[in-house]
């Protein structure tokens, strides 16, 4: 019962940075400092966590919390891909401008 006390403050501690991070983005539409890599790397670890349960067939419960963390880093790495598109075509459409002048 302990080590589920555990990793459910270590999924809620994660899972509760991640709102003011897309908060943040959403507020500054830009990606500066952001690694898409770093957050691909935590979905990857948050998915073998839940693989983990299923396999053992035991916690299941805590599935539902790295489902939600989940769901908060992917948010967070479409937020980037979305606004660093859009950063990229303001650029171009900056550049083709200065071209025709």
């Amino acid at each position: 019962m302990l080590s589920e006390l555990l990793e459910f403050a270590m999924l809620f501690a994660f899972g509760f940075s991640w709102p003011f991070a897309i908060l943040r983005t959403y507020r500054a539409k830009r990606v500066d400092g952001k690694s898409p890599m770093f957050m691909i790397i935590v979905l990857i670890g948050y998915t073998c966590g839940i693989a983990a349960h299923l396999v053992e067939g035991t916690k299941l419960w805590l599935c539902a919390v790295y489902f939600i963390d989940m769901l908060l880093v992917s948010t967070d790495l479409t937020l980037y891909y979305y606004y660093l598109n859009r950063i990229r075509r303001r650029e171009r459409a900056h550049a083709e401008a200065l071209l025709r002048k």
